[in-house]
């Protein structure tokens, strides 16, 4: 291990290491799942803290009406090493126990989960369900996360210079350290300055209304002060308390996760006083867990990149048949789209205007396989599911929902597809890692300029861009204008291309995995990290 280096605890409430280990909800957990992974690869100094939680997020499944519902049930994983170290945080003004467990079976760095599930708690429905159900239960995972991960790393001597809080969740860890330092007879204005000098921040959702905050009353009340009085709570974080205002002012530097979406933070938290610096470091994959070894030989030996593609393809085909009973057709266009069902993100938009789309369709020319789980408290985002499963019956040769969306999904999908479609308003998707697992095996990214891909794209030469990277007005002009431009793409470049112009389409499969295999894999991630916010 490099000892020059700084020494880094990583902080985010959920972690996307293996499938069936339900330690993630989406995107936030499969990024820092392959973070600590690649600095297992590079033998980093890097640690992660987190939470153990014992019902996960939840599966999510489509009932006999074709309407998704969220079951939970407990997990039991023998493979976490036990510490022996044993944490306690004050919540509600009642000492909860945080046992501190830790695992490093995934190929991954040290990984240190704190769990309140123990005999010594009648609290122990803080670390039941990853993201909670209330307020006042995501308050106290926070300081559970925060708060006791800053103590955990003090009982296990684990050495740290820099606190790296991957979202809002974990700012709670910094007012522990201003808490240190002011028993040490620091003032707070000297804590908060000091704290600032070993901090760093990510901020990942360029969407107001996913910036959480709290009452502050409330915060209070649970007893998230941790010492501090309100008026110094407010300073940090305003009132009501903005988890991401806190994070930029409690950093001595931030990062977005795209360089558009650096703009657009900036942009967005202008008006903040005292926030720290956003700099834009786009997210990266590990190649290893996401990219099929079969793609990667066919590619760097100079081989049949098709008929390995064509071989993982039937697999997804058999996949999908397994899980839906539906049997596509291999020769034909074959579409993924996996994501968090969340209006932005626009799942449904291909549908928009039947009679375009649907001959293709109705003909098997154009097959769609969505995937995707909307927030358990999220009716929105369940409406966005319950259409797609009825897409499925209107269109049975050609429209595939796969329910309780995972990574085993999103490897199939971002392996076994020949387009990988992403239609975000943009500039509301930050970054978009599937897009990136999907061009690295060969599968075309057909999609709108937001996120990674105008860092990546060649329009006609490793993917496809729609629209001209340009969204203003109202709504549904923006969805008019960007709908005019999917299909005009799709129907009159993509389609064209599969099926007249297979050679092209193959050179496009390797110019997508050349252009792509070192910019996004995590090794140019971590050392971005290092050069541009840890060391200083």
């Amino acid at each position: 291990m490099n000892n020059n280096l700084p020494k880094v605890a990583y902080f985010c409430m959920e972690y996307g290491l293996d499938s069936d280990f339900k330690m993630y909800a989406g995107g936030l957990g499969i990024l820092a799942g392959d973070y600590l992974k690649g600095a297992k690869d590079l033998n980093l100094p890097l640690v992660g803290i987190g939470i153990k939680w014992k019902q996960g997020y939840g599966d999510q499944v489509i009932d006999k009406d074709g309407k998704p519902y969220d079951a939970y049930k407990n997990y039991v994983y023998d493979f976490l090493e036990d510490t022996g170290v044993k944490v306690t945080v004050k919540i509600r003004n009642i000492d909860v126990v945080c046992k501190v467990w830790k695992t490093e079976k995934f190929g991954n760095n040290p990984l240190y989960l704190l769990d309140t599930d123990i005999p010594e708690n009648s609290e122990t429905w803080i670390t039941g369900q990853l993201y909670g159900w209330f307020g006042e239960e995501r308050i106290a995972q926070e300081m559970v996360l925060g708060i006791g991960g800053v103590r955990a790393l003090r009982a296990l001597e684990i050495p740290v210079d820099v606190y790296h809080f991957n979202e809002g969740h974990a700012d709670f860890a910094a007012l522990e350290l201003i808490r240190e330092k002011m028993c040490f007879g620091l003032t707070f204005e000297e804590a908060w300055k000091s704290t600032r000098e070993e901090v760093v921040f990510t901020t990942h959702t360029p969407i107001i209304q996913g910036n959480e905050s709290h009452p502050i009353e409330k915060l209070e009340y649970m007893g998230a002060f941790n010492g501090l009085t309100k008026d110094q709570m407010i300073r940090i974080g305003g009132d009501p308390f903005n988890m991401t205002i806190a994070g930029l002012r409690l950093s001595r530097k931030s990062n977005a996760v795209s360089d558009l979406h650096a703009q657009t933070a900036n942009k967005m938290w202008k008006e903040v006083a005292g926030r720290s610096e956003i700099i834009g470091i786009t997210n990266a994959i590990h190649i290893p867990t996401w990219v099929d070894d079969r793609i990667t030989k066919a590619y760097e030996e100079n081989g049949d990149i098709w008929s390995a593609h064509m071989e993982i393809k039937k697999e997804l085909i058999s996949f999908v048949k397994e899980r839906t009973g539906i049997t596509l057709n291999l020769d034909n266009l074959l579409i993924g789209f996996s994501r968090r069902a969340a209006p932005y993100k626009r799942s449904d938009l291909i549908f928009s205007r039947p009679e375009v789309i649907e001959p293709y369709l109705n003909e098997g020319k154009i097959q769609i396989v969505f995937s995707g789980k909307a927030h358990p408290l999220d009716d929105t985002g369940k409406a966005i599911v319950a259409n797609l499963v009825s897409m499925m019956k209107k269109y049975p040769k050609a429209v595939v929902f796969l329910e309780n969306y995972d990574m085993n999904i999103g490897r199939m999908l971002t392996r076994g597809s020949d387009i990988w479609l992403n239609n975000p308003i943009r500039p509301l998707e930050a970054s978009g890692t599937s897009g990136m697992k999907a061009a690295m095996n060969g599968v075309l990214n057909c999609s709108i300029l937001d996120g990674w891909w105008p860092e990546a794209c060649i329009d006609g030469i490793n993917g496809w861009q729609f629209g001209d990277g340009v969204s203003e007005g109202e709504v549904d002009d923006i969805n008019a204008h960007d709908i005019d431009a999917l299909y005009d793409t799709l129907l009159n470049r993509v389609v064209p291309t599969y099926y007249e112009n297979r050679p092209k389409w193959i050179e496009m499969m390797k110019e997508s995995i050349k252009t792509t295999k070192e910019n996004f894999g995590t090794k140019r991630m971590l050392e971005d990290y290092y050069n541009k916010l840890y060391i200083k």
